[in-house]
């Protein structure tokens, strides 16, 4: 199929399966004698696992690792499965991290809310700032 099927199938730009293909990770491209490039029906099912995947957080760097090999079309199983392990360990920390921050935030916010009456907006900035000194 020709770039433009393959961009409206796969609902990506053109300039972004060139780009994958620059990157090495769709490979399996013919050249017409036109010079048109003729893709095989798998890049369409290679693009969704590229998107997927970098959905999920991967980069293309990683996912270069996890594509089947040029020549050999095979896959490194142990690879992949440590590869996604490694992702989800990843994304794990991300949600502590996230959640701290999330914590952090409502704590501020209380603080914010919790200003004494009659106290102005300058001096509750104040207030605020120097209990986030303290802690």
């Amino acid at each position: 199929m020709k770039i433009g099927e393959l961009a409206q199938r796969s609902g990506l730009s053109a300039s972004r399966i060139r780009f994958y293909e620059a990157q090495g990770l769709i490979r399996q491209v013919e050249r017409q004698a036109n010079g048109y490039r003729r893709y095989p029906s798998q890049v369409l099912r290679t693009l969704q696992i590229i998107q997927c995947a970098q959905q999920s957080g991967f980069t293309l760097d990683e996912l270069k690792r996890l594509l089947p090999d040029a020549t050999t079309g095979a896959v490194d199983h142990d690879e992949v499965v440590g590869s996604l392990q490694r992702k989800i360990e990843q994304i794990e920390t991300m949600q502590r991290h996230l959640a701290q921050n999330k914590a952090q935030l409502l704590e501020l916010i209380d603080n914010i809310g919790a200003r004494p009456d009659g106290m102005g907006c300058e001096a509750n900035a104040e207030r605020v700032l120097a209990s986030l000194k303290s802690s």
